[in-house]
């Protein structure tokens, strides 16, 4: 809904930190533990039970006994955890086994290699932010995604594991982002059950007000508590047809958010014409689906501008409330076993009067019959 821009530039000599996901290997910690101890770093061992971290203790010591281990975790008292840490700043400590209490606030240059064990158990942007403790300096830093061979990854572990392992490259947040939105899914963030003001009005008429104020307060105008933009969010527009636009037509995902929105926001059929044609002009063909998301917007903003309130489609049937529809027009309209009732000034017809065959596409069909319309009424 809002325009963004993205830092993807990092600071001068930053580099990317070189991520490794596999099940837990005695080996590969020795190796990686002792590798940052030679180099005089420290390590990051994240093991996120409280309960079991003694055992993670003991498993470093397994894999490199030489190494002076500290531990910190969120039961511990005030006093205790800041010794800790004082210590590990202080470079007394050479690997902190800790809980993902070390996520956030944590800047130590030195500490340049992350061991997360039960890495299965974490969110995708818990992983992120974790491996962001790490290549805070000039120093290559390393960070290992690990999991018990003995456990089965469900579905959404793989692909967080595989995504983690994908998005290396400096200033990768928003993909990630983007990447964990689709693992877990946008839930219900328009719809009936989500709280807030976007849910009591609306997607559509939420991006209304929104520009409206943001237009208001350009042109140094007061908000008008009763001036409200037309509800293009009370206009159902319900048709059996794909409507989005495709990653592969427009890849850029703040350029897609953006296109929504102004569509959201379109109240007359010449807005969306414009919009069409840009978007077309820029990025070429549009595939069906694209095609069918203006066809939709262009239909709402046709009934914003004739007060019409449903345009549907049925078990079948085409459902426009309410309309006008000339009694010379209903001739033909009732040989296909169209009705038209006139106290609630609704029109029901069935599908088969488009005729459409396999190629065809309904949202144009709907289209091209209520200009028909239009031209009734003019």
């Amino acid at each position: 809904m809002r325009d963004m821009s993205l830092i993807l530039t990092p600071p001068d000599n930053r580099r990317p930190v070189e991520v490794h996901v596999g099940e837990w290997d005695v080996d590969v910690v020795s190796m990686a533990i002792r590798r940052e101890i030679q180099r005089g770093g420290q390590v990051y061992y994240v093991s996120n039970r409280v309960r079991t971290i003694e055992e993670a203790v003991s498993r470093v010591g397994e894999a490199a006994n030489e190494a002076r281990v500290g531990v910190a975790h969120g039961q511990m008292s005030k006093e205790q955890l800041e010794r800790v840490m004082e210590d590990f700043s202080a470079g007394k400590i050479d690997v902190l086994v800790a809980t993902t209490i070390i996520e956030s606030g944590i800047d130590n240059p030195h500490t340049n290699t992350l061991i997360i064990e039960d890495s299965q158990r974490l969110g995708l942007a818990q992983m992120y932010q974790l491996k962001g403790r790490v290549g805070r300096s000039s120093q290559q830093a390393y960070a290992y995604f690990m999991f018990p061979e003995s456990v089965s990854l469900t579905e959404e572990a793989t692909a967080r594991l595989e995504a983690i392992n994908e998005h290396r490259d400096l200033g990768s947040g928003m993909r990630i982002a983007m990447r964990d939105l689709e693992i877990r899914g946008a839930g219900s963030l328009l719809g009936a059950e989500q709280s807030g003001n976007m849910s009591a009005v609306g997607f559509d008429l939420f991006a209304q007000m929104l520009s409206s104020a943001v237009s208001a307060a350009r042109e140094g105008r007061g908000a008008q508590e009763d001036a409200l933009p037309p509800a293009l969010s009370d206009i159902v527009v319900n048709l059996p047809v794909h409507t989005y636009v495709p990653e592969e037509y427009v890849p850029d995902a703040d350029e897609r958010v953006l296109l929504y929105r102004k569509l959201a926001c379109a109240e007359t059929v010449g807005v969306v014409d414009e919009l069409e044609r840009a978007t077309a002009s820029f990025h070429g063909e549009m595939p069906q689906a694209c095609k069918n998301m203006f066809a939709k917007s262009r239909i709402r903003a046709w009934a914003s501008e004739r007060g019409v309130k449903i345009v549907t489609v049925v078990a079948g049937k085409l459902n426009i409330e309410p309309i006008a529809v000339p009694r010379d027009m209903m001739t033909p309209l009732r040989r296909y076993g169209g009705r038209y009732i006139q106290q609630s000034r609704k029109l029901s017809l069935p599908l088969k009067y488009f005729n459409l065959k396999e190629d065809d596409s309904l949202s144009d069909a709907v289209w091209n019959f209520l200009q028909e319309l239009s031209k009734e009424r003019d």
